[in-house]
């Protein structure tokens, strides 16, 4: 279970509650802050960095392998219309690169890059407002994701809760990343752990 956060959540600062969430069940953490420019998310990522060191969960940066870099990240994360992968791994060195993926084509082309990404990400499952403006790539895509059988990891992500948890692992998902539904969560490490334990028993 992947969580893509703000800084901030709606129950309190990210960097304090990383170690209960990774005790109920987070494994990687990446901070998306759409609109902070790179001095503003070396300030924000500092205090994350180390507290995911502590709890021993991979820190991700979306988009900027510069800030990544210089934060000495564990990644970054891209999506279509970033740095193109090979430049990304240049730059980039042997950190976790993870790509978004949106279509068949994208999928494909993803893995054709195995040797230069470490995941992908396949999505929108559901219409989210994280992403205002994408239309769903529905569960399709997922179930394509699923059929082509790879040993590269990869994720569902998009609108993703505990109510339709069993209709993206039924699609094919063993992997999901979650946004609202932890971050706008009035307890979210309560809210990991039932989406964690929903992952298991699936």
């Amino acid at each position: 279970m992947y969580l893509v956060a703000p800084a901030r959540l709606a129950a309190g600062e990210l960097a304090e509650l990383v170690g209960e969430l990774a005790a109920a069940g987070v494994d990687l953490i990446q901070l998306r802050e759409k609109e902070a420019e790179a001095a503003d998310l070396l300030r924000l990522a500092g205090p994350l960095l180390e507290a995911c060191k502590a709890a021993g969960v991979p820190f991700i940066l979306n988009d900027r392998p510069d800030v990544a870099l210089a934060l000495k990240a564990d990644g970054v994360h891209v999506g279509q219309n970033d740095l193109p992968i090979a430049f990304t791994r240049r730059f980039f060195g042997d950190g976790i690169i993870g790509l978004s993926t949106h279509a068949p084509g994208e999928v494909d082309r993803a893995l054709g890059r195995s040797d230069l990404i470490d995941y992908f990400v396949v999505g929108p499952c559901f219409t989210t407002p994280t992403k205002p403006g994408r239309p769903a790539a529905g569960l399709e895509l997922v179930r394509y994701a699923a059929e082509q059988h790879t040993t590269l990891p990869w994720f569902a992500i998009g609108g993703i809760n505990e109510s339709n948890l069993d209709e993206v692992m039924t699609a094919g998902a063993t992997r999901i990343v979650v946004l609202r539904a932890i971050t706008e969560a009035a307890d979210p490490v309560a809210a990991a752990a039932a989406l964690k334990n929903g992952l298991l028993d699936a």
